[in-house]
């Protein structure tokens, strides 16, 4: 199916959407949570508890390196999409492209101090982890809003449904080598039922029936070394 452009008056058409862009708000929940309770990750490790601190520091890094990628896969095909289909949506669309560039900033500044506090567990080295991390949640408060009401309503008369799946199969390889139960459980965890329905939705059976055996209990061991138990 062809995406349908917006008229000039900014109106969403009203014929069938052209794709389900939930997958989007979905993603920002684990963001929302994951970084939410950084922060306190990171107060939660003692000082020169270099083992609670490594965990701590994979979540970090996994969670920065997501949603570089997560950002990077709209940048390189969402915005250019979105200014040929849907012109009168341009204000926004500008508005997300500063809105990452100011993400960028912070996300950078934790991926520069994560790994000294990894080595040393220190409280000194933490400082500068907590400070991006306050950069980071307070980006995202102003971004993800923004982005789930101006811009995945406009996705679902613009963007077709192989698109979409090419941004979440962009975000799928991002996930580090040994992350990707981990990675799911954090995604489960973050949907207001626990993750039930994202199952039902996007993974086959022999996919749910992994998870029940294997993955679950792994998250559980992950969760565990998080919270230092």
């Amino acid at each position: 199916m062809s995406a349908t452009p917006l008229p000039p008056s900014g109106d969403l058409p009203r014929g069938p959407k052209t794709c389900d862009a939930s997958g989007m708000v979905e993603i920002h929940r684990m963001f929302r949570r994951g970084f939410g309770e950084a922060p306190g990750l990171v107060r939660g490790v003692a000082e020169g508890d270099t083992g609670h601190a490594a965990a701590v520091a994979t979540q970090l890094e996994t969670l920065s390196i997501g949603l570089h990628a997560h950002h990077e896969g709209e940048d390189e095909r969402l915005w250019s999409a979105l200014d040929e289909r849907a012109p009168s949506c341009a204000a926004h669309v500008e508005r997300m492209r500063a809105q990452h560039a100011e993400m960028l900033v912070h996300l950078a500044a934790l991926d520069r101090t994560v790994p000294a506090w990894r080595r040393s567990a220190g409280c000194a080295e933490a400082e500068p982890v907590l400070a991006a991390l306050d950069g980071v949640n307070a980006a995202l408060a102003v971004h993800l809003p923004d982005e789930e009401a101006n811009i995945v309503p406009v996705m679902e008369h613009t963007i077709t449904e192989k698109e979409v799946q090419w941004y979440a199969e962009h975000g799928r390889r991002s996930i580090p080598k040994g992350q990707t139960w981990q990675q799911l459980g954090e995604i489960l965890a973050a949907q207001p039922d626990g993750g039930d329905e994202w199952l039902r939705k996007h993974m086959p059976a022999p996919g749910r029936l992994a998870w029940r055996l294997i993955g679950r209990r792994r998250y559980a061991a992950h969760r565990a070394a998080l919270e230092g138990r």
